[in-house]
């Protein structure tokens, strides 16, 4: 059969991923830091948009009503609102004949578009690879990385709460600036615990983690250096270890006469040990992932009125945006060239799709978390015995929306209530079946197991069978690999490392 070409027209539909869809998209994940840094750098980019002080300021005392409550963050219009909205009234009527904004659905936009399937991934029209796709994941922070190497350590159950306070107090450099002194008293424990601790974190990778000062993260690397690594020293190893031990003083001054004496050595000697030390690191910290001190501010805020629960947006100093009355008058002007006009019109219908954005956002974000506080209403009530399961299929059912778009709007954001600063998605976990109560959180049978264990009789520690054999007995329905499961991941090691540290 021979091979030819033919021309065929096809009739199709398909999702284009544009960029005021992305930027929707985007919005929807930030954080509350994040969103600020997003709309300062707007209001950099667009001559549309500028800072309405006067209506923050105004705003600052005032309580938002409950439909403002997601406009806040941009204040559109605010300040002056009757003549902003005269002049982008009028502006819109010169536009006749383009699409307009306002018989845009942003409600269906994030109910139906924003959809991780991969049908509809496949039909985006993209020139080059989707930003979404191509995103990196970010790198484990210091802490991380730390703290899942002390996970696999054979640390101590008693000593793993202090090591992770040691972790979180190292700088950035990886050194533990703070007195042990300051942290037993902190936590309520003997210096010597503390101690025991840091030697614990000292151990990690790299050499050099958890040292207080320049010499002993020194000594630390020097001790961990392999057989062929001294070897290569050039017979200088235990020279330099001796000169860091006992004259880091005057190893840092470069005082070459004074150690000359001191150690019966010579000048080439002393050269051979500054080689040896200049492999080394200084900052050991520096070799693992970024430092993440960011302060966390929360989104929403939960408040008790009575027996109610009440939930707000934070839009405390979030910068407030408003169409310029500036350029709206220059819009309007005749005496506009066209490449002028052209550029306003563009910008004036980004400024107000970015405003609509952001303000789409806020009203979701309000109402996960109202949603979510709904389903909860147990925990904020009576603490977390009564957290209960939770996805995000059932706060999607409750909005009416798809799950994509409240699994955007859970990450990274967090709730400020009564019982501490939490992230949304502490709220979201697997349900456990129990004959009295129905279904119950994954959360609530985790603590429990830690109970259990830190109750048990440390000559016969119980086992991942003994233990769910316990919590059948209370109506906890749990298989012994999935107590092993929860076991690991609330960092308590099997019975025999428990056995085996008693011996």
């Amino acid at each position: 059969m021979a091979l030819e070409q033919k021309l065929h027209l096809k009739l199709a539909q398909k999702l284009v991923m544009t960029p005021t869809l992305q930027q929707a998209i985007k919005l929807l994940q930030l954080s509350r830091l994040e969103l600020e840094q997003a709309l300062e750098q707007e209001l950099q980019v667009n001559p549309m948009l500028e800072m309405s002080e006067e209506a923050a300021a105004d705003q600052a005392g005032e309580e938002a009503a409950p439909d403002d409550t997601g406009s806040a963050p941009t204040g559109e219009g605010a300040g002056e609102p009757s003549s902003a909205e005269d002049e982008r009234s009028g502006s819109d009527n010169e536009e006749s004949g383009r699409e307009s904004f306002n018989e845009m659905e942003l409600e269906s936009l994030f109910s139906n578009y924003l959809h991780d399937t991969q049908s509809v991934a496949a039909t985006w029209d993209f020139d080059g690879d989707s930003p979404l796709d191509t995103a990196a994941a970010p790198e484990p922070s210091m802490y991380e990385e730390l703290s899942r190497q002390l996970s696999v350590s054979p640390a101590p159950d008693h000593l793993r709460l202090v090591c992770e306070i040691i972790i979180g107090n190292l700088d950035t450099d990886g050194y533990l600036r703070v007195p042990m002194s300051e942290l037993a008293l902190q936590l309520g424990v003997d210096e010597d615990l503390v101690a025991e601790a840091l030697a614990l974190v000292q151990n990690l990778e790299p050499a050099g983690i958890g040292a207080r000062t320049m010499q002993e993260c020194f000594l630390l690397q020097l001790d961990r250096m392999s057989k062929d690594e001294r070897e290569n020293g050039a017979g200088a190893f235990g020279l330099t270890r001796r000169i860091v031990l006992e004259a880091f003083d005057e190893l840092l001054h470069q005082r070459w006469d004074v150690l000359e004496a001191r150690f019966r050595t010579n000048r080439i000697e002393l050269m051979a040990v500054t080689e040896l030390l200049r492999r080394l690191q200084p900052r050991p910290g520096s070799q693992l992932g970024p430092f993440l001190d960011t302060s966390v501010e929360p989104d929403v805020v939960v408040t008790q009125f009575g027996d109610e629960w009440r939930v707000s947006l934070n839009d405390d100093g979030m910068p407030r945006l408003r169409l310029s009355a500036q350029y709206l008058k220059m819009l309007r002007s005749k005496a506009l060239d066209s490449a002028t006009s052209g550029y306003l019109r563009e910008r004036m219908r980004s400024a107000l799709w970015f405003l609509r954005s952001v303000d789409q956002r806020q009203n979701t974000v309000l109402r996960v978390a109202e949603a979510i506080v709904r389903r909860q209403k147990g925990y904020f009530d009576k603490g977390l015995s009564h957290l209960r399961p939770l996805i995000l299929r059932d706060i999607a059912d409750d909005i009416g929306m798809h799950e994509s778009t409240v699994s955007r709007v859970v990450a990274n954001k967090h709730m400020d209530s009564p019982r501490g600063v939490l992230p949304l998605k502490f709220f979201f976990h697997s349900a456990i079946s129990h004959a009295v109560s129905g279904d119950i959180s994954s959360v609530v049978v985790k603590e429990r197991i830690r109970e259990l264990v830190a109750d048990e009789d440390p000559a016969k520690p119980l086992s991942d069978a003994r233990i769910a054999r316990l919590l059948n007995r209370i109506g906890i329905r749990i298989a012994r690999r999935t107590v092993a499961k929860y076991r690991e991941e609330v960092g308590l090691s099997s019975s025999e490392q428990r056995r085996r540290r008693l011996r």
